[in-house]
């Protein structure tokens, strides 16, 4: 009898549950999740370890932590895919395919322009609650950020005294020190350049000769037609300005990053030890593509007017009288 109770109680909760039909119209489009157990959302997305990775350290666990966990493991998920389309720029860029370069670098310039905007989810947290578990997160700090220093690497923004912070994680120290030696995006920019026949001087791929004067002038002096006149090499120009606004975000990501922190914490030293805001602000000024930020400087105008005339009169002669 009681077998026969459970099978009746079985069949009663299958009956009371939608069918395909009911939900869907037609089982024919009922989605492949619907039909088989093999696999699900949150298995492909292993959502539940996921969502198993935020632990507040304070006891008990203040509100707020929880956001400032979660802002911060979402940045180190972004920072993983932008390293990922990064590798896939100069991956073409090697390839001497300027365009497809620019599809990813457009990405992770969308993925930069996210950032910037995420960060300002922190200033909806009030300062004096930050501090009921700020001092919990002491001596982490940002600087500890692998992933964001191999971003800045891979730009071509190298500086080996950065590994330093990682001297008790070997493994991590060694990661970041490997990157350090690969090739950047810069390096592979300007060699790409070269193969396309401007006049970039050899030590434009040397990170340790590209900033001498002499030869980062040689540089902006080879970009000069490509600006002055973009129709001529229009790939090689579009991909020029990818670069820029990949680099413009970076520093916008840190220039907002400086207004939110100050907002925060004010002028605290920071938890690693750094001198917080004011370390934050000597950074901002870090540019990865120097040299296509100076060949604006030297250009001059055209006095050749567009080919089919432009209703603004830009690239035209002016007609009018010059003070």
């Amino acid at each position: 009898m009681g077998e026969k109770r459970s099978d009746d109680a079985s069949a009663t909760q299958a009956s009371t549950e939608p069918s395909e039909r009911q939900i869907y119209g037609n089982s024919e489009i009922a989605p492949q999740a619907v039909k088989s157990q093999d696999l699900t959302y949150n298995d492909y997305l292993e959502v539940e370890a996921l969502l198993s990775l935020q632990k507040p350290q304070s006891d008990p666990a203040h509100h707020d932590e929880m956001l400032f966990i979660i802002i911060h493991q979402a940045y180190e998920l972004w920072f993983k895919l932008l390293l990922h389309e990064m590798q896939r720029a100069m991956d073409f860029m090697a390839d001497g395919h300027p365009l497809r370069a620019r599809h990813f670098l457009n990405r992770s310039v969308e993925i930069m322009r996210l950032l910037v905007s995420q960060i300002h989810i922190v200033e909806t947290m009030r300062p004096v609650d930050f501090l009921h578990f700020r001092h919990h997160l002491m001596p982490a700090s940002g600087f500890q950020s692998v992933q964001f220093r191999e971003i800045e690497f891979m730009a071509g923004l190298k500086d080996a005294r950065y590994t330093t912070f990682f001297r008790n994680r070997p493994d991590l120290k060694s990661q970041l020190e490997a990157r350090l030696e690969k090739d950047d995006l810069r390096t592979a920019w300007s060699r790409m350049m070269r193969k396309a026949g401007l006049a970039l001087p050899p030590e434009s791929e040397d990170p340790h000769k590209r900033d001498i004067p002499e030869f980062f002038d040689q540089t902006v002096a080879a970009m000069v037609p490509v600006y002055e006149n973009p129709e001529s090499s229009l790939p090689l120009y579009m991909l020029c300005e990818s670069l820029i606004s990949f680099d413009e975000y970076l520093s916008l990501w840190r220039e907002h990053h400086v207004r939110v922190v100050s907002r925060v914490i004010g002028w605290r030293q920071g938890t690693g030890g750094s001198a917080g805001v004011d370390y934050l602000r000597s950074t901002a000024s870090k540019q990865a593509f120097p040299e296509l930020w100076a060949v604006r400087t030297g250009l001059t105008r055209s006095d050749q007017p567009l080919s089919q005339g432009c209703p603004m009169g830009y690239g035209q002669v002016s007609t009018e009288p010059q003070d």
